[in-house]
């Protein structure tokens, strides 16, 4: 069992007290991190929040729940226990031990993935600091607060990797991290979905679904990296990226469950007077978080994620389970594409410069689950709508589908007919101001928001109407 050390400044298994010019580095960045989330964090006063906190990172348990101050919250740093016979599964180096130091001529590869993959944390508590003051139940909040907490975590997380193996240059990266932020025009998010708005519960709902779930897969290829440091962290994230896409998966569960139930009981699909979401305007909130998640994993192929993996330092989903010679030279793949004639379809390529389609694939059969999962509430109820992904080349700003229009069914469509058809698509002004307009909060124990229906169980063992959250 791997126990963090909860007596120092800095919670951590890392033994960082034996590294005193490192503990001194990250104990300088600490106060710097207070304040990002003082002035960045969550904007709704509160007292005290019923906050899940590692305290092992062990098979035995690793969480602990209580009722926190969320600026007394203790973030550190956490890595999954060792295993001291781990290897390399893919690649060139495959076979050879893993790292613990990161080798030169990677330094600034693996660097760069490490940057990223930190400024998607921040970026997303900043998008959804506005989103207390609107909660649809004390229940909701809570489980917002806990997304937020754990985001800041894994921002610790990636900044201690920089700390403690890059340098100078790594420390400056850190600092970096905190004066970028979501939206900003002078120094915005890497990514391009991280600078997008998180307005209302509905979004946030779409974005842990879809967007978290892009970071489990992105985490998921770098919990397989030759350098150990990266793995075993990413290993541990990976335990608290599972909640908030529970979070995402159950919101949208409760969002359709609600407007199925009035629609029944005013025998309409016109929920939208009745104060509650439309299933079309939840289609269209599917259709573009899907769409600007899609984004995320690039293009369909890439030479920089080729090199990644060949070098050892990004291996693909699962890759011990796969069943080849985990180097991929000489295999191929079909990759979407655009024909010369403008055509829609698929072309071969080289496996290993194929591996972002792979990723992407093994995302979309995940995002599937979900809705199959949405559709069975509404096929219980007796309706026949139901909710759909839309193609994998709609509403794409990157890969081989950037420089097209499709519709939602893969049709491609010139661009007039895109501006003419795309209201019926992806979600409008107005019916962005009617979902803002159900987002009057409800901070009542036990108490919840017309819109959606309550969750089956609550947090922890807890019923629905526990005091999950102290407002100030």
């Amino acid at each position: 069992m791997t126990t963090a050390d909860y007596t120092e400044k800095i919670p951590n298994n890392v033994d960082l007290h034996e590294d005193r010019r490192l503990q001194r580095a990250l104990e300088s960045w600490q106060p710097n991190f207070l304040n990002w989330w003082e002035s960045m964090g969550p904007r709704l006063p509160t007292q005290e929040v019923y906050l899940r906190t590692a305290v092992n990172v062990g098979r035995e348990g690793w969480a602990h729940f209580d009722h926190v101050a969320m600026r007394d919250y203790r973030w550190g740093i956490f890595l999954a226990e060792r295993d001291r016979d781990r290897r390399i599964a893919f690649g060139q180096h495959k076979g050879e031990p893993v790292w613990q130091k990161v080798p030169g001529e990677y330094r600034a590869d693996l660097q760069r993935l490490i940057v990223i993959q930190g400024d998607t944390e921040p970026a997303s508590v900043e998008q959804q600091r506005n989103l207390g003051a609107t909660a649809p139940s004390l229940y909701d909040l809570r489980n917002l607060f806990q997304v937020n907490v754990e985001e800041g975590r894994h921002l610790w997380a990636m900044v201690y990797l920089l700390h403690a193996y890059f340098g100078r240059e790594g420390r400056e990266e850190a600092e970096e991290l905190l004066h970028r932020n979501s939206g900003s025009e002078d120094a915005p998010r890497i990514l391009g979905a991280f600078n997008e708005e998180t307005p209302d519960w509905l979004s946030f709902f779409m974005f842990t679904y879809f967007t978290d779930r892009d970071g489990k897969y992105q985490l998921g290829t770098l919990k397989e990296s030759a350098f150990d440091p990266l793995s075993r962290t990413c290993e541990f994230m990976l335990k608290e990226e599972s909640h908030h896409m529970f979070v995402g998966t159950t919101g949208i569960d409760r969002v359709v469950e609600r407007t199925v139930q009035l629609m029944i009981e005013h025998d309409t699909d016109e929920v939208g007077p009745r104060g509650g979401i439309p299933l079309t305007v939840i289609q269209k909130y599917l259709n573009f978080h899907y769409s600007v998640s899609l984004d995320l994993f690039g293009s369909e192929t890439s030479t920089n994620v080729a090199n990644y993996f060949t070098s050892g330092l990004k291996g693909r989903w699962l890759e011990e389970r796969r069943r080849d010679d985990h180097r991929l030279t000489g295999e191929a793949i079909m990759v979407d594409a655009v024909t010369d004639e403008g055509d829609i379809g698929q072309t071969e390529v080289a496996a290993l410069v194929g591996l972002n389609t792979d990723l992407r694939r093994e995302y979309i059969g995940d995002c599937q689950n979900g809705v199959n999962r949405w559709n069975k509430i509404l096929d219980s109820a007796g309706l026949p709508q139901r909710l759909r992904l839309p193609h994998v080349a709609f509403n794409r700003k990157v890969g081989a589908f950037a420089g097209i229009e499709a519709a939602p069914d893969g049709t491609p469509i010139s661009a007039e007919e895109w501006a003419r058809r795309k209201s019926g698509w992806l979600p409008t002004d107005l019916d962005k101001t009617h979902v803002r307009s159900l987002m009057r909060p409800v901070h009542e124990r036990g108490k919840i928001a017309a819109w959606i229906a309550p969750p089956r169980q609550g947090i922890n063992g807890k019923p629905f109407d526990y005091d999950y959250v102290h407002l100030a």
